[in-house]
């Protein structure tokens, strides 16, 4: 690795900090003024046209409010918990491929891994274990919310990051069991190389034949189920509605973060919606086939035709990049409609879900790809089976988990009734 490799990884670093740091600022502009629309509200239209410099003002407002220490935490800890929230929330981001733009050659290679080689500027590194990169960072983020529940000296907080640490354990099994059946059935854990395996799905599509190693869908198609699993548990992961128990105002007054304040809370709340915005782009990597779109490689050949191979590549680039942040902004506006829709749960009825619903779905789905896969090996024929099966499974469950109506008992009215309170 010479100096230039070693800048550019550094440039590609700091654009994707800064990059995600101002997604999160217009992602909470995104979510109040879709929230408003659905709960037939006004929303914020003040700072700027539409509101659109809500997000700066917030921020200033953040920036200059007195920043309290409470005189009996633990200072280490509470000044350490922050960082640990925010800091893994935007490394995850280092072994997804955001699109394709190859400055080592042609758009080909991004298709087509023999076609020539392939320098990947819109991805900081492509590991072999990239998924269990993506599992292991997106696990160290408890240890922030935790550590500033018992860091802050308040029992509210306190009470906060422990159910912090027992909810995102509890559905971590079911995330990690449905990651682990998305790469059975790519047969990798290369994010990159899963993103190619789902590349047939086009050619299959308009009836082309697909490259060796390539799927004949997207993964959402064979592990529907796991797709569910994995929105399901990662809404959880990310502590957002109706799985938001560690910061609900009604109990626990704020939860973990009640006792920061300034950039300090920002950090948190800025740690939240980061990782909302990763977790919807692991998805896209890992059922939607990533930032592959129609018509993307016909672009690609048109433009290298026209203008030479440097312009092919750049095209490319660009309409992967767009393809790939128009699904994730489809991912949020799903993650926005579902807080606007649902109620948040109950303690009980948060690890029930975890424990006796996710969890055994998940090994039972789990099982069901191994076999199928090694009984079935031909993906044509797989994904249907693996399909069906998910569906059916989820069908099922459904119907058992209906909840109970309530029993009316009869009420046994006093003798007498008004006239003898009135005696």
């Amino acid at each position: 690795m010479n100096w230039i490799d070693i800048l550019i990884i550094v440039v590609q670093c700091f654009v994707i900090a800064l990059a995600t740091t101002g997604l999160f600022a217009y992602l909470t502009l995104f979510e109040r003024r879709l929230l408003a629309r659905f709960q037939n509200r006004i929303g914020p239209n003040r700072a700027g046209p539409g509101g659109f410099m809500q997000p700066i003002a917030d921020a200033v407002k953040l920036f200059f409010k007195e920043d309290i220490v409470p005189a009996l935490a633990d200072k280490a800890v509470y000044l350490l918990a922050p960082a640990l929230a925010v800091i893994p929330a935007i490394i995850i981001w280092a072994v997804i491929p955001l699109g394709c733009w190859n400055i080592a050659g042609g758009y080909e290679a991004c298709f087509n891994p023999e076609a020539g080689p392939l320098r990947n500027i819109l991805q900081v590194a492509d590991i072999e274990i990239g998924v269990l990169y993506l599992l292991a960072v997106t696990s160290i983020g408890v240890y922030g919310i935790t550590l500033a529940g018992w860091a802050s000296n308040n029992k509210y907080s306190m009470l906060g990051g422990i159910r912090s640490s027992a909810q995102l354990i509890s559905y971590e099994l079911a995330l990690g069991i449905a990651v682990l059946c998305a790469v059975m059935t790519a047969g990798t854990l290369s994010t990159r190389g899963i993103v190619y395996a789902q590349s047939g799905f086009w050619q299959t599509i308009t009836g082309g034949a697909a490259l060796p190693g390539q799927a004949m869908y997207w993964l959402i198609v064979p592990q529907f189920l796991a797709f569910v699993l994995f929105m399901v548990s990662s809404t959880a992961e990310v502590v957002r509605a109706p799985f938001d128990l560690v910061e609900a105002e009604q109990e626990i007054a704020g939860g973990y973060n009640v006792e920061y304040g300034s950039m300090k809370f920002a950090l948190f709340f800025m740690s939240e919606y980061i990782k909302l915005i990763a977790v919807s782009a692991i998805a896209v990597t890992l059922f939607l086939g990533g930032w592959h779109f129609p018509g993307i490689e016909a672009l690609g050949r048109g433009i290298t035709q026209m203008f030479g191979t440097t312009a092919g590549a750049v095209a490319v680039g660009l309409a992967s990049l767009g393809s790939f942040l128009l699904k994730i902004v489809g991912f949020l506006f799903v993650s926005v409609w579902i807080r606007a829709s649902w109620p948040r749960m109950r303690y009980d009825q948060l690890m029930n879900l975890g424990w006796k619903w996710l969890l055994p779905l998940a090994l039972i789905n789990f099982v069901l790809t191994a076999v199928v896969i090694v009984l079935i090996p031909d993906p044509l024929i797989h994904g249907p089976v693996l399909f069906i099966s998910g569906l059916i499974a989820l069908v099922l469950v459904a119907s058992l988990a209906r909840t109970p109506k309530p029993q009316v008992g009869e009420i046994t009215m006093v003798p007498g009734g008004a006239q003898s309170t009135q005696q």
